[in-house]
This record gives C-alpha cells, structure tokens and sequence, in this order.
C-alpha cells in the first residue's frame, strides 16, 4: 500500500465512510418520513459505492496491472451510478414540483 501517501488513504477511506453514513441515513429519513422517492435515492446511491470499492481494492493492492479491470469496473460503476441519482434526481424534482 506504498502507493497512496497516509493523506490520501484517509480521504479515500473517509469518503467512502461518508458515502455509507450518508446512503443509511436518507434511507432512514425516507423510512420515517414515509419518503419513497428517497429510499430510491438512496439505493441509486449503490453503484457509485461499489466503484469506489473497486478504485480503493486497486490501491491496495498496490495498482498492478493484473487487477487493472478493477480500473475498468469503476469507470462502469461510476457511471451507472451517476445515471441513477440523475434518475433519482429528477423523480424527486418531478414530485416535488407538482406540490407547489
């Protein structure tokens, strides 16, 4: 793990900390607040999780190139996640929108 200075490694790990905390969270505000929409917030919150653990297992296993596909995953997984907060996003604004 030489690869990534102690800084680093603690905002990534942090990061990753926060986006968990943060998925929980909206979760249990939308479960007590009776908020559908923002449990699927919260669940389309998922792939960018999963891309951050794949970013964060290349790095600890010092970046070879043998695991080079997990680089590959991320890019995906940041993607679909971005797709679906976008999505997310949008049912919300809609919703909301028709209460004004």
């Amino acid at each position: 793990m030489h690869e990534l200075s102690f800084g680093t490694w603690l905002i990534h790990i942090s990061s990753v900390a926060e986006w968990i905390y943060a998925i929980f969270i909206i979760q249990k505000i939308s479960n007590f607040e009776k908020l559908d929409l923002y449990y699927w917030f919260s669940i389309a919150m998922i792939p960018n999780l999963i891309g951050a653990m794949c970013a964060i297992t290349w790095h600890i296993f010092d970046n070879q190139t043998v695991l080079y596909g997990l680089v590959t995953l991320q890019g995906i997984f940041t993607f679909i996640g971005n797709s679906t907060l976008a999505i997310a996003t949008f049912a919300i604004y809609k919703k909301t929108a028709s209460y004004e």
